[in-house]
């Protein structure tokens, strides 16, 4: 009985953390269909009477708000894959390969994590603008494809290996590469699927880099675009909810695609053996 009642106290408190994270979103959506006048009304409203689908017309006009999402899923797409690129060869190494300095190296990779982002983001700045790449997709993708917390995951999952199959490899002349594309990869295909998935939503709604290498509007992201919907003297909020919810679904579909990848990824992690 004792037990019983623990479970539904969590599950009451998880349907109500839920119900906190869930509803701006929700509010947001229900927003985007509302008319102005809907919108202003006295009170709290909560449903669209009747639907009101401009707003969603006009998110399109204000900006060219299709070319910065097209601007994000190319920048995403190409900064996640390298990433896990990156992140994969740097794991193996750390943790099948044996060299000089490798202990030293990974502290290093490992100290960058502790290290707030916006406090490098001049010296990047300074780095990008030096080698001429500003409004490029280069200088979107260059500094977010080597990732401490991506090779750190990896190599914390990689280190679950059975030395049996590194042994066994080796005995078979099999190659490192060869080994890493056809044993590791497969066996911890859930750690590297959860950090794609992490590493794309972090990219997604990147902010601030982007708004500081780009002064293109044919190079800026959809974050960037949202952003330039309102002005300093007032903000149309139904287009602005309507390319939110536009920006959220992305996010939304890669994290229901691969959520079973997600929680078999981060289980791994947790648990050793």
């Amino acid at each position: 009985m004792i037990k019983q009642l623990r479970s539904l106290q969590i599950l009451m408190m998880n349907l109500i953390v839920g119900l906190l994270v869930v509803f701006p979103i929700v509010y947001a959506l229900l927003i985007s269909v509302m008319s102005p006048s809907q919108m202003f009304a006295e009170g709290i409203q909560l449903f669209a009477k009747p639907i009101y689908a401009a707003n969603y017309t006009q998110a399109f006009t204000m900006v060219p708000l299709l070319q910065f999402f097209f601007n994000s899923v190319w920048v995403t797409i190409v900064t996640t894959v390298l990433q896990v690129i990156v992140g994969i060869l740097a794991a193996f190494a750390f943790t099948f390969l044996a060299f000089r300095g490798k202990s030293f190296l990974f502290f290093l990779v490992l100290s960058t994590m502790m290290i707030p982002g916006q406090t490098i983001i001049l010296a990047n700045f300074t780095t990008i603008s030096q080698l001429h790449l500003m409004d490029t997709y280069l200088a979107l993708i260059l500094p977010s494809i080597a990732s401490a917390f991506v090779i750190f995951n990896l190599r914390q999952s990689f280190m679950h290996q059975p030395t049996e199959l590194r042994e066994a490899a080796n005995i078979d002349g099999c190659s490192d590469l060869r080994f890493m594309t056809q044993i590791v990869v497969p066996i911890h295909r859930g750690m590297i699927s959860s950090c794609a998935i992490i590493g794309f939503i972090f990219t997604w709604n990147d902010y601030l880099w982007p708004l500081l290498v780009t002064n293109d509007a044919n190079k800026r992201t959809i974050q960037i675009g949202i952003s330039m919907m309102s002005d300093t003297f007032s903000t149309t909020y139904g287009p602005v909810m309507a390319a939110v919810s536009i920006t959220l679904l992305p996010a939304v579909i890669i994290v229901y695609a691969g959520q079973k990848q997600l929680i078999a990824g981060l289980a791994s992690g947790a648990v050793k053996g």
